[in-house]
């Protein structure tokens, strides 16, 4: 009976929290739209990653593992692309550039990866150059260990700062309850490196006994989005909440994001996970979803394309097939507004060097928005 009790209790709260969190900042419809949706590139199957390469051909990984580039109206597959371990969430996913691609040409590729002696895989982080139509010098800089045959949570979006630091996702791989609060173990953790993937000496955990020391935060869940804000400098996150609870982040050395021990979400089941929102030493996010959007990629609007858009963070919703802008005022969300409603599932967004933003749905393609006149 006192069971019983408590789960009312529980899911009187999170109703509660849920009814707060939507009324105060609801994602509303476009009042007037701005822009219209054109397909850049179309028949693909689940775009992954993608960036603008300097010569303004875009490079696309698809999650089956195919690198392609988009250059002058044709796709071109790119060889040379590592192996891929293709099971679940797992596949080829983000892409980046180094900070002075045009110096060095580094381009930066997390996917999941068999290498290491256990079965089935875990997020590998590499970096390799293109030449021509072919990946050369690729080189492993971080192999999440150990592998398992759990299709789910591989992270795992690529970011740098201001710095040139080299920060990356790994999700905690289905196994909540072993390691996202376990320093010695890889998964549901930030990650940071130089960008030749060694190990900066005043990462947090470099003196922690038994800590691996590339680690940068702790208990995430599943980060599948990441940018640098343009005007602090600061890395922030989004990640996947279970049934509820997906959160934003702000990435703080050394700092703990609290999942399991706390969540705004609960078991895909309908249980409770457990009764707390916050804890001492637990860093709250800046935003919450309830319910989950299931958010994939994110950016910030940097140029003057838009009307009224400029400031705002853009984020992927794959639940509900939109693309959400979030209008913000420091680490405020003032508003929320769905954005091309319908399209699809939203598997990442992009500004381009044009300033416009291409936004990238699973089954059909990347879309260019173009600002109406």
């Amino acid at each position: 009976m006192k069971n019983s009790i408590v789960s009312l209790w529980f899911f009187a709260v999170m109703i509660c929290m849920s009814c707060a969190q939507n009324d105060q900042n609801s994602a509303e419809n476009p009042s007037q739209e701005v822009f219209s949706a054109e397909l850049f590139v179309d028949d693909l199957q689940i775009p992954w990653g993608m960036v603008f390469l300097p010569d303004g051909s875009l490079l696309i990984s698809e999650k089956s593992g195919s690198l392609i580039c988009f250059r002058d109206g044709k796709k071109i597959e790119i060889q040379g692309v590592p192996e891929v371990y293709v099971r679940g969430q797992g596949g080829l996913l983000d892409l980046e550039l180094h900070p002075n691609f045009a110096q060095n040409g580094w381009i930066y590729l997390s996917y999941a990866s068999e290498e290491g002696p256990e079965k089935g895989g875990h997020t590998a982080i590499a970096r390799a150059r293109l030449s021509g139509d072919q990946l050369i010098d690729l080189q492993v800089l971080y192999k999440g260990s150990p592998n398992t045959t759990q299709g789910q949570h591989f992270g795992s979006r690529i970011e740098f700062d201001a710095e040139g630091y080299l920060y990356f996702t790994i999700g905690e791989r289905g196994a909540r309850d072993t390691n996202p609060q376990d320093l010695s173990r890889d998964g549901g953790k930030v990650y940071r490196l130089h960008d030749d993937g060694t190990v900066p000496s005043d990462n947090p955990f470099v003196n922690t006994p038994d800590a691996i020391q590339a680690i940068y935060t702790y208990g995430n869940r599943n980060p599948q989005g990441m940018i640098q804000h343009p005007e602090t400098g600061e890395i922030w996150i989004h990640e996947h909440g279970p049934r509820g609870g997906d959160e934003i982040n702000i990435v703080s050395a050394g700092e703990n994001y609290g999942w399991p021990l706390v969540t705004y979400g609960i078991n895909y089941s309908g249980t409770p996970i457990t009764d707390k929102t916050e804890m001492e030493g637990i860093i709250a996010p800046i935003h919450y979803w309830v319910p989950s959007i299931a958010p994939s990629g994110m950016c910030f609007v940097t140029s003057d394309r838009y009307p009224g858009w400029k400031g705002s963070l853009l984020v992927g919703s794959l639940s509900f097939q939109y693309l959400e802008r979030l209008e913000m005022k420091g680490e405020q969300v003032l508003r929320r507004e769905k954005l091309m409603e319908d399209i699809g599932r939203v598997r990442n967004v992009r500004q381009g060097p044009d300033g416009l933003i291409y936004v990238a749905v699973e089954g059909k393609g990347i879309y260019r928005l173009n600002p109406k006149s």
